[in-house]
């Protein structure tokens, strides 16, 4: 369900504690939105008109007001999502504090283009907080719904690694053209988002939704979403745009991650384990296979990394020698 409404007033009359699963927002960044396109010469005859900005000096309280409400209708080991400017970013922290959020990552999202300047650095940014209910241990996160543990990238680097780092590199989509909104979040970077962060048919909520982007693509990828926007030009106009996309378009054509190879990964080495990895080292070393070589066989035989497997070569040689050593002194 969506409302043409106030997210701080419709949120307290239409959603129920504990009811969501992911939050995902942008709200207005009480910078005079309404007028940005002079700074980026921008023509706005294609922008939706009625964006409603927020006064600086009433951008504190409000803060605290919606985060209230993210903090009461979010379950407990759902995440929230906020998009936020530099500019007044003090003021989200605040009341993410206030209300008993803790912040698990901050995102830099490094966009195309940003307003040009001659007197200072040139801006093309957002913050992304990515937080969750203090105290609670339990966080949903997919690991490896993009990439496996084994994928490359081009660089020969570990796919997954540089995908989970808080640098997100992704242009924003240009509308030329197009009907649209002041701002809105590119289709990547949400997808990224709720991928990692929500699985199937869950409850996905935008206290501002804006372009109903999240929405948008909450619903290709099979997931419920629910939210507010209180511009009713902008609201009738994404309502009917959403009411087009079908349930889990997006799933189609989505890459999948390669298979996890090291299926005992975080699992307990057993002695009977441990035994066999030995038995199994030292036969490789004495038909002269190289440790490189030895440890890519052990990895895919014990399901187990690389790492995890010297690891446990290393802390046998060296009860070993301990033990030897023992030995030695009593004789």
């Amino acid at each position: 369900m969506y409302y043409n409404e106030d997210c701080i007033v419709g949120a307290k009359l239409h959603l129920k504690d504990k009811s969501v699963d992911l939050i995902i927002t942008d709200p207005p960044f009480a910078i005079d939105g309404d007028k940005l396109h002079k700074h980026y010469n921008r023509n706005e005859a294609n922008v939706i008109v009625g964006y409603v900005e927020i006064p600086k000096n009433e951008y504190k309280d409000f803060s605290i007001n919606w985060t209230q409400q993210a903090h009461r209708v979010l379950k407990d080991d759902g995440a929230m999502y906020v998009v936020s400017g530099w500019s007044n970013l003090l003021d989200i922290l605040l009341a993410l504090e206030h209300n008993n959020f803790e912040i698990i990552n901050h995102m830099i999202w490094k966009y195309n283009f940003g307003v040009n300047t001659t007197k200072k650095y040139v801006t093309s940014h957002y913050h992304i907080l990515y937080c969750k209910k203090q105290n609670r241990k339990k966080t949903k996160f997919n690991t490896h719904c993009r990439f496996g543990p084994n994928e490359k990238n081009g660089n020969g680097g570990s796919a997954l690694y540089s995908d989970l780092e808080d640098v997100w590199i992704i242009n924003r989509e240009y509308q030329s053209g197009k009907t649209k909104n002041k701002n809105q979040l590119p289709k990547e970077l949400l997808k990224k988002i709720i991928l990692y962060s929500s699985d199937e048919n869950d409850l996905i909520c935008d206290f501002f939704l804006g372009s109903f982007s999240t929405a948008k693509v909450a619903k290709s990828l099979n997931r419920n979403s629910i939210g507010f926007e209180i511009n009713p030009i902008a609201f009738n106009y994404q309502i009917n745009q959403l009411e087009k996309i079908e349930y889990g378009d997006m799933l189609i054509n989505l890459k999948k991650p390669e298979e996890n190879l090291y299926f005992n990964q975080g699992k307990s080495w057993s002695k009977d384990e441990t035994n066999n990895l030995m038995n199994r080292y030292n036969d490789m070393k004495m038909k002269r296979i190289t440790n490189k070589k030895a440890f890519e066989i052990l990895s895919e035989e014990f399901g187990r990394g690389r790492f995890s497997i010297l690891n446990i070569i290393k802390k046998h040689k060296d009860n070993h020698s301990k033990t030897k050593t023992s030995v030695q002194k009593t004789l």
